[in-house]
């Protein structure tokens, strides 16, 4: 099975906080509580590792499972959800964060 870089909030937990990042194991942990995130996604620390071992380059693979991801979540807008700041604000953050990212 290949390697997985990216889970939805409602996949992780607080346990995955090495693979998730602290954001992200926060995020899906009060997601899994029932608190109000919206939903959404977190790109692994492996894929940030893969990232620089590539030469700040995002492979063709990991394009591919962030381009899935965000799809997913364009379905889960055209069924209704609102957006929210908060997406938006983690799309400028996944920017800042990959200098020359844009999907």
């Amino acid at each position: 099975m290949a390697k997985k870089y990216c889970y939805l909030f409602s996949e992780g937990n607080a346990d995955m906080r090495e693979l998730l990042g602290g954001k992200g194991a926060n995020l899906a942990e009060m997601t899994n509580i029932g608190l109000p995130v919206p939903q959404g996604f977190t790109i692994t620390t492996e894929a940030c590792t893969q990232y620089y071992e590539d030469g700040r380059e995002i492979n063709a693979g990991i394009q591919a499972e962030i381009n899935e991801y965000i799809e997913k979540m364009q379905k889960v807008r055209r069924q209704g959800e609102s957006p929210s700041r908060f997406c938006s604000f983690r799309r400028e953050s996944v920017n800042a964060r990959y200098d020359g990212y844009d999907p």
